[in-house]
């Protein structure tokens, strides 16, 4: 069923159950091909060695991370298994959500404190400090929330809760508390609780992974595993969605552009250059493109290219190619 926010173009398209799979339903060897690990990463490993050591873990090639934590840091951390390293820039753009735990060198007032902390909200200059790998320059973050959640210890040690654009360095912000107090301040503790559509609920600790890995290698157990290996339609969710037909996702995982006659449905007002999932009527993840129309134009077109393609997910050869060319 199509809701108001939908243009509903062929309402009729059928999907055969012949080819590709719901989402939901994939079994783990596809799973492991193009899945997604959320991870609740401990203090002391680096990011790069979590990855590493599920990819030791589960036999795979390919396991890349989304969103760098630093080794003190502990919180969600997205592992990428197979095709799914593809999504890795689109998953790094998403906004995260963080605790954090910061120490002044002497007392800071609550009402002060909460003053200051409320006042970090919306645009804000966030350089990145000097621990980081990135180029150190001058750029601005957006800071959805920013708020004071708990004092303890006198007044000295406080707990924020923040919420903003990839790439905004927390260290940054502590140490601008600091001195927007005149008090030195610094970063206890770093804890990432949501990475995009990703909340801390849906995550395992390294320990739970290496459970389920023994039960299904050891045992032939797989289900442990399939539960924590999630399909990458997952961390996509919250992208605009166009669905077509079983005839254009063939095309589409070959790389060509989608064109009118394949649509099913398209999202209203995403204007020319947005950037759309394209999902087949089962809910697969085919490519991540670029329209080429405003989407409100969609339903009074006939014919000509609708989106090209930036990022394609699918492998080819899951649907049948049923398109000719002439």
């Amino acid at each position: 069923m199509m809701d108001s926010e939908t243009w509903s173009i062929d309402p009729s398209a059928k999907t055969n159950n012949s080819f590709g799979c719901n989402p939901e339903e994939r079994p783990l060897e596809e799973l492991l091909e193009c899945g997604i690990i959320l991870v609740d990463k401990p203090p002391g490993p680096s990011s790069h060695q979590l990855a590493a050591w599920a990819r030791s873990m589960l036999g795979i090639k390919r396991i890349g991370h989304g969103g760098t934590l630093d080794p003190f840091a502990t919180g969600l951390l997205t592992l990428l298994c197979g095709r799914s390293t593809k999504i890795t820039a689109e998953l790094l753009r998403k906004p995260k959500s963080y605790v954090a735990v910061i120490r002044f060198k002497t007392p800071v007032p609550e009402d002060k404190l909460n003053s200051l902390v409320n006042a970090m909200k919306g645009e804000i200059f966030n350089v990145p400090p000097k621990e980081s790998a990135v180029k150190i320059q001058v750029r601005t973050r957006e800071v959805s929330e920013s708020r004071l959640v708990q004092t303890e210890e006198g007044d000295r040690v406080h707990l924020l809760s923040i919420s903003c654009e990839a790439g905004t360095y927390i260290r940054t912000m502590v140490k601008d508390l600091g001195l927007l107090s005149g008090n030195k301040c610094e970063l206890l503790e770093l804890h990432r609780t949501r990475s995009g559509p990703l909340e801390h609920h849906m995550a395992c600790s390294m320990q739970q992974l290496a459970d389920a890995v023994f039960l299904w290698k050891e045992h032939d157990d797989p289900r442990g595993l399939e539960r924590l290996v999630c399909p990458v339609e997952t961390v996509l969710n919250d992208i605009p969605r166009i669905v077509i037909k079983d005839g254009a996702v063939s095309a589409l995982s070959h790389g060509a552009p989608l064109a009118r006659p394949g649509v099913v449905s398209v999202p209203k007002g995403l204007p020319l250059g947005s950037s759309v999932l394209i999902s087949s009527l089962k809910g697969e993840a085919v490519a991540i493109s670029e329209l080429s129309v405003h989407s409100d134009s969609i339903p009074e077109m006939k014919s000509g290219q609708i989106a090209a393609p930036k990022t394609v997910i699918m492998p080819p050869g899951t649907y049948p190619q049923t398109w000719s060319k002439d």
